[in-house]
């Protein structure tokens, strides 16, 4: 199983990027699929989640901002962000998680990092 993150870097404050997460050697239709995001001294932090049926959720802090969406044909989930801000700074990984359970897969994270 490999979950593989791409699309992190440097932005500017108010800028855009978007991540994907390409899933292999799992059904990804029935994952329910997340992004989660870690600044250095601080705990993993939920940034948004869709589900097999395709119901997002998001933190307060980024809706608004952010857009989670999935593609089950390229096995693929993706995080449009938008109106960056430095607080946004974090490692975001990618996670897969079993419809019903509580087992499941992360990636390897990508940096990105809001700043001027």
């Amino acid at each position: 199983v490999q979950l593989v993150e791409s699309g992190g870097g440097l932005v500017q404050p108010g800028g855009s990027l978007r991540l994907s997460c390409a899933a292999s050697g799992i059904r990804f239709s029935l994952y329910r699929m997340g992004w989660y995001r870690q600044a250095p001294g601080n705990e993993r932090e939920l940034v948004a989640v869709v589900t097999s049926g395709g119901i997002t959720n998001y933190a307060d802090s980024v809706k608004g901002r952010f857009t989670i969406s999935r593609d089950n044909a390229k096995n693929t989930v993706y995080l449009q962000m938008n109106s960056l801000k430095p607080e946004d700074t974090a490692v975001y990984y990618c996670n897969a998680l079993y419809v019903g359970t509580s087992f499941g897969y992360w990636g390897q994270g990508t940096q990105v990092t809001v700043s001027s």
